[in-house]
């Protein structure tokens, strides 16, 4: 008999939405060929791609439509169907969701926990956001099987603060061969940025950086806020005021999204939270000449195989720049990104962690009252009980 996980925490499969959904794009799938049956609790506006493999059994949840509910009320009623469900283990993916991880225990499944960075230091949330990620993140300590650090950094935070020990799976990265650049840009060398538009990936710096170099260079931008922060309205008007500035908004085709990388000039990565970035792993894959705002996790990941810079708009501006024409050390980084990528993060080797860290939580923790997987259709679930309450 086949082994059964639920993916719950991400906003589905297939999505593009950020980190998360790009891990289960990948693990998901690999799950499968490892011969389990994959379970992925969805939201409801998911999209749902050409891409998906059929294999992948998407249980539909509904979620409560509002910036500080949706993440817990999905939470909580993917958590609700899985122990009605009862896999042989769960993946959980963000503290938030460490609140339901007390059912999952009671069920008897087994938790492989992901927890992100650090939320409740974020720019984006208010205060309450806050408090409920630390709880969160308390509960998850407590209560969680296994704990997965994306990176060294994380795992040292929740060691001092939450005594914990976890392991380390990064993102991974994937060569996409090389690509034909987009047409939009001609044979101009540009300087790239994508991220999603919120304060704590430098978007306001990395905009202050495009006035700069704008009259000289081509810049683009991939991303949308996908909240209301006026990001959106300003790249549309930076747009109209600068001829050399192109924003894409938000970006699900991987072939185009890995050539602007690939054909970039300087790529800036501006994350300043949380640890090892999908983004950046998939850029050093693509061999994008890097610029990367000073932080211990970007540090971490690239070594030395990027450029730092302070997030003021001038340091970015100028070591964009200099990056963007100097042939050589241009070269030099795209080749010893790619490399540092392909020895340290790659998908095959992160899916391998998590298929052996699965097994290890299942054969530590067996759930003696597992039945047959639901349904291989789209499931949705959680209305009837929102419409109660």
């Amino acid at each position: 008999m086949s082994k059964s996980v639920a993916i719950i925490g991400s906003r589905g499969y297939p999505s593009y939405y950020g980190g998360f959904e790009t891990l289960v794009r990948h693990l998901a799938p690999y799950l499968a060929d490892q011969g389990w049956d994959v379970t992925v609790y969805s939201r409801p506006d998911t999209t749902r791609g050409h891409d998906a493999d059929p294999r992948i059994n998407v249980v539909e949840t509904t979620a409560m439509d509002s910036k500080s509910l949706s993440t817990l009320s999905h939470g909580y009623f993917a958590t609700r169907h899985a122990v009605q469900a009862k896999p042989d283990v769960a993946i959980v993916l963000n503290v938030a969701n460490g609140y339901f991880l007390p059912m999952l225990r009671r069920a008897g499944i087994p938790t492989v926990v992901n927890v992100d960075g650090v939320e409740w230091k974020r720019a984006k949330w208010g205060t309450l956001a806050r408090k409920v990620f630390r709880g969160g993140a308390r509960l998850t300590a407590r209560y969680a099987d296994h704990l997965i650090y994306d990176s060294q950094h994380i795992s040292t935070l929740w060691r001092e603060e939450f005594h914990r020990e976890g392991h380390f799976i990064p993102y991974g990265g994937m060569d996409p061969g090389r690509l034909d650049p987009l047409s939009n840009f001609g044979g101009l060398s540009y300087a790239l940025m994508v991220a999603r538009l919120v304060p704590e990936n430098s978007v306001e710096e990395f905009l202050g950086a495009a006035e700069i170099l704008a009259p000289e260079f081509a810049v683009a931008v991939v991303g949308s806020s996908g909240l209301d922060t006026g990001y959106d309205d300003r790249m549309r008007a930076m747009s109209e005021r600068h001829e050399n500035f192109h924003w894409f908004g938000h970006m699900i085709d991987d072939a185009k999204l890995n050539a602007l990388w690939q054909h970039a000039g300087a790529y800036f990565h501006g994350h300043s939270a949380g640890g090892t970035n999908p983004a950046l792993v998939q850029a050093m894959a693509c061999g994008a000449p890097i610029v990367a705002r000073d932080t211990v996790f970007n540090r971490e990941v690239l070594a030395d195989t990027g450029l730092f810079t302070s997030p003021e708009p001038s340091s970015i501006a100028d070591s964009v720049a200099s990056l963007m024409t100097n042939d050589i050390l241009r070269a030099e980084l795209s080749a010893a990104a790619r490399d540092r990528g392909r020895l340290h993060y790659t998908w095959e080797s992160v899916c391998d962690e998590y298929d052996r860290l699965l097994a290890k939580a299942v054969d530590g923790g067996p759930n003696p009252h597992r039945n047959s997987r639901p349904t291989t259709e789209l499931t949705t679930i959680g209305s009837e009980d929102r419409q109660r309450s």
